[in-house]
């Protein structure tokens, strides 16, 4: 479990062939702090410490993961969000996000607010009963809120301190980044789809 506050930003070392999925080596700035085993949101995508040596760590990335998030785009060099797990004497100062990628969505519009950023960011149509102005978003593993719900776009304001502190500033028009929609919105339309009687004439 995460909160969406990234806690630092890492860099892909290098990227190997691995069957159908990929063996990521990442630089993180806590790599001293880091053990074999532990799980780590890599924008936003929850993957497992599989090795350390030395100042990088192993990712391992199965063909779902790839399918599902962006992890498969990256090249050497890239910045990565970072975020370990939820410790349970931790403020909850985003909202729960599980690391579990639902969709990408696209960057389609950067807008320069003079001491803030808004982001307009496309998404699957199947997901817009997800999306909810005022409501909690993870976008490359952060938690945001959604400040208008479009159609099958939504935007993000973003301040200064997050724009500096995570990956946001690298990115582009065209560009794709991993959605998390909120878990509590996701359960709460599976309990209504279940339970809900259908209409008779």
């Amino acid at each position: 479990m995460f909160t969406g506050i990234i806690e630092a930003t890492g860099h892909v070392q290098r990227i190997l062939p691995l069957g159908s999925g990929l063996q990521l080596w990442v630089q993180a700035p806590f790599i001293t702090e880091l053990k074999v085993d532990q799980s780590i949101a890599h924008n936003g995508v929850c993957l497992t410490v599989a090795e350390i040596a030395g100042e990088a760590y192993r990712l391992d990335v199965i063909k779902e993961t790839l399918e599902r998030t962006n992890l498969g785009q990256l090249q050497p060099g890239a910045l990565l969000n970072l975020e370990r797990c939820l410790r349970a004497d931790q403020r909850l100062d985003g909202h729960f996000v599980q690391g579990h990628a639902d969709t990408t969505g696209k960057v389609t519009r950067i807008v320069n607010q003079e001491g803030s950023w808004d982001l307009y960011i496309t998404y699957p149509g199947q997901y817009a009963h997800l999306v909810v102005e005022k409501g909690s978003i993870a976008i490359n593993g952060i938690s945001l809120t959604v400040a208008q719900d479009l159609p099958q776009t939504l935007r993000v304001s973003i301040i200064p301190y997050t724009w500096t502190h995570t990956n946001l500033h690298s990115l582009r028009e065209g560009d794709t980044v991993n959605l998390e929609f909120d878990i509590l919105g996701k359960y709460l339309h599976k309990h209504l789809s279940v339970h809900t009687p259908s209409v008779r004439n």
